[in-house]
C-alpha cells in the first residue's frame, strides 16, 4: 500500500534482490501510477485500493502479507490483514497513534503477526544498537542521534508523516532514571557529533526506538535526537548519506565502566535503509526465507529480523556499522 512511492519501490527492489520471483501487488489511490510502477518492477500488478471496502477492492486475489507506506487513518490495511489472517507491517504511525493497532491485536491475538515498524529507518537503529550492546553486561545510557542530510528529498508520504508528528507530538518521549518523561522546549534541545566529529544541533524526537530499547536492554536512560544538516560524507566532498550515531555507557562483563560510540552509515541516504528493513520483515513474515512464517503476535522489527543477516545485507548494500572514538559524556 503506497508501493509506487520512493521507499515502496526501493523496498520491492531489495526484496526482489533476494527473492526475484515473488509476485507483488502495488497498491495506491492512483491506478495509473500504480500500474506504471508495477510495469517497471516486473512480475507485479498495479491496483487501486478502496479503504472503505473490506477487501480493499482486491476481490479474491491471494495476498501473503501487507506493508503500508503511508498513514493509514482508517486502518484499512490492518483490518484487511486481520480478516484474512495474514501479517501486517505499518511504518508511518507515531507513538501516540499505536493504540488502535494494539486494540485490534488484543481482540484477535491469534489472527496474524502485526509489526509496529515505526522505529527509525525500520530496524536500522535498534538492530545496530543491540549488536553494539553485546559488549555490555549492564547498560545505563543509550543515546541515539539521527542525522538526515538536508539534500535528501523525501517523498510526499514521508513529508506528511513528519509534518503530522511534529504538529501532534512536539514533545520527545525519553527515559530518565527509569521513568518515562516528555522533553519539550529548551529541554528537548540536544547536540551530538557526526561521524567526522562535527557538532550537530539536534532536537528530541519521539521514536518508538526509545521504548523498545529500554525494554529490551533494561537501560534506565534512553533518548533519541534528530538533526538535519550536512552529513560527514558531503563534508568530504562526496554525495549525501545518512548517519545514526549510537552512544552507549554502562559496565562490561568484568564490572568495569565502558563507553562506546558507533555509527550506522549508508551512502544512499535514509530511504535505502528503510527499504532494507521493510523487505527483510516481509521476507520473514511470509516465510520467504524457507523457515516457517512469523507466528501471530505483536512485534517490533528487531524481534523478527535475524540480526546477523541484517548486518550482512547492510554491508552488501554498501552500508556499515562504524566504531567511533567515544566523546566525553
Amino acid at each position: 500500500m503506497g508501493g509506487s512511492g520512493a521507499i515502496g519501490r526501493q523496498t520491492i527492489q531489495a526484496l526482489r534482490a533476494v527473492h526475484p520471483d515473488v509476485p507483488v501487488l502495488v497498491g495506491g489511490r492512483d491506478l495509473a501510477r500504480s500500474r506504471k510502477a508495477a510495469e517497471v518492477i516486473g512480475n507485479a500488478e498495479g491496483v487501486i485500493l478502496d479503504p472503505r471496502a473490506d477487501d480493499l477492492g482486491l476481490g479474491d486475489r491471494r495476498v501473503r502479507a501487507v506493508a503500508v507506506f503511508y498513514a493509514d487513518d482508517r486502518l484499512a490495511g490492518l483490518r484487511f490483514a486481520q480478516r484474512r489472517r495474514i501479517p501486517h507491517l505499518g511504518i508511518s504511525s507515531g507513538i501516540y497513534e499505536i493504540a488502535p493497532e494494539i486494540a485490534i491485536h488484543m481482540h484477535k491475538p491469534d489472527a496474524a503477526a502485526i509489526v509496529l515498524g515505526y522505529e527509525w529507518l525500520v530496524g536500522a537503529t535498534t538492530i545496530a544498537t543491540l549488536l553494539c550492546a553485546k559488549a555490555f553486561k549492564q547498560l545505563d545510557h543509550i543515546s541515539i542521534g539521527a542525522l538526515v542530510d538536508d539534500e535528501e528529498q523525501p517523498g510526499p508520504a514521508v513529508s506528511e508523516d513528519f509534518e503530522r508528528l511534529a504538529s501532534m507530538l512536539p514533545a520527545a518521549l525519553t527515559r530518565r532514571d527509569g521513568a518515562y518523561v516528555w522533553r519539550s522546549d529548551d529541554e528537548a534541545k540536544a547536540v551530538f557529533n557526526a561521524i567526522d566529529g562535527t557538532r550537530m544541533e539536534a532536537s528530541g524526537f519521539s521514536s518508538i526506538d526509545v521504548v523498545g530499547l529500554a525494554t529490551e536492554t533494561g537501560a534506565p536512560n534512553v533518548e533519541f535526537n534528530i538533526a538535519n544538516g550536512v552529513t560527514s560524507s558531503r563534508r568530504r566532498g562526496e554525495a549525501m548519506s545518512t548517519e545514526i550515531i549510537i552512544e552507549l555507557a554502562g559496565e562490561d562483563p568484568q564490572g568495569n565502566r565502558l563507553r562506546t560510540r558507533h555509527a550506522v552509515f549508508h551512502p544512499g541516504g535514509a530511504a535505502p535503509l528503510t527499504a532494507l528493513g521493510v523487505s527483510m520483515i516481509l521476507e520473514r513474515l511470509g516465510g520467504l526465507d524457507g523457515a516457517a512464517p512469523t507466528p501471530p503476535g505483536l512485534y517490533f522489527p528487531y524481534q523478527i529480523v535475524d540480526h546477523a543477516t541484517y548486518l550482512a545485507r547492510l554491508q552488501q548494500a554498501g552500508g556499515s556499522i562504524v566504531a567511533l572514538n567515544p566523546i566525553g559524556h
